[in-house]
């Protein structure tokens, strides 16, 4: 239950961050507006880092971290914030809904962590729930050419969530999570001339969108879903983001008025009813082998 409820602060922050990311794509660009969030979300580590010790990466280990950082924070985020400027939410949601499904194939030939046959189907009812959704909602499903940004940050995300659970036995989650977002960062410095001006004469508003970007779905969330991660099959831990868009789209409702369809409802439940079966169900236990008498 600790490792569940972990999970849904994490996707209540990441959901929420739809509304934020593009009110601040419109007026700072997506380049600029990808840098202010990673800048808080480095700030954030760095203040922590002065009040409680985090400790340098083994040698051996700097490159890897700074590898994933790049495909996790770097790509991901770069790939989803570009792409986002042209397709419509639905159509985006549907692609990194692709996510789970490409991280129970690699995990399966990777580390061998197994899904049964309600385990797959469970996959497959999450896919077409969040089919649903992006169908129904109002934003539409249109794919251009800025979809494979998106689809290249959800495949980038996939191996991000499947080779940092080997770090976990030699560091904690918020070390993990400050060495990919400090590495993750620096790339995005491209984007640094022209960002103060920006910053200077962009509404308080849309600023604070940013920093909050930064620090809770940024900062506190990837720590939460580290934590997870570490205590969980990547396959059953992704299979929660197909109730992402979901999310998202409820808060919106809550939000800015915008009210969900029936077929938002019915992709709902299927996402929800996909993820129970994956996670209640879906995992192959260990054979328990019998001892033999005498």
């Amino acid at each position: 239950m600790k490792t569940y409820l972990l999970v849904a602060v994490t996707l209540l922050f990441w959901s929420s961050s739809f509304a934020g990311l593009r009110q601040g794509i419109d007026f700072y660009g997506a380049g600029h507006f990808v840098l202010l969030r990673f800048l808080t979300a480095s700030a954030v580590f760095l203040i922590f880092a002065c009040f409680k010790r985090i400790h340098l990466p083994k040698k051996e280990d700097v490159w890897k971290l700074a590898g994933l950082g790049w495909l996790g924070i770097t790509t991901y985020h770069i790939g989803l914030t570009f792409g986002e400027k042209v397709v419509p939410a639905g159509a985006s949601a549907l692609i990194v809904a692709a996510v789970p499904a490409f991280t129970a194939f690699l995990s399966y030939f990777l580390f061998k962590e197994k899904l049964n046959a309600f385990g797959w189907s469970g996959i497959f009812i999450g896919f077409i729930g969040v089919a649903i959704i992006s169908v129904g909602n109002e934003n539409g499903l249109a794919f251009t050419g800025h979809a494979v940004l998106i689809l290249i940050a959800a495949i980038a995300t996939t191996f991000f969530f499947i080779y940092q659970k080997p770090f976990f036995t030699r560091y904690n989650a918020i070390e993990l999570t400050a060495y990919f977002t400090w590495f993750g960062t620096i790339p995005m410095l491209v984007f640094l001339p022209g960002f103060f001006e920006t910053v200077s004469t962009a509404p308080v508003s849309i600023t604070l969108s940013g920093i909050y970007l930064g620090v809770l779905p940024s900062a506190i969330a990837y720590i939460t879903w580290s934590v997870a991660l570490s205590h969980a099959p990547a396959s059953l831990i992704t299979s929660t983001l197909y109730i992402e868009p979901f999310i998202a789209i409820i808060i919106a409702w809550f939000w800015i008025g915008e009210a969900p369809t029936l077929l938002v409802w019915m992709g709902g439940f299927l996402t929800i009813i996909g993820v129970i079966m994956v996670n209640a169900y879906g995992k192959v236990k260990p054979a328990v082998t019998e001892r033999k008498a005498g």
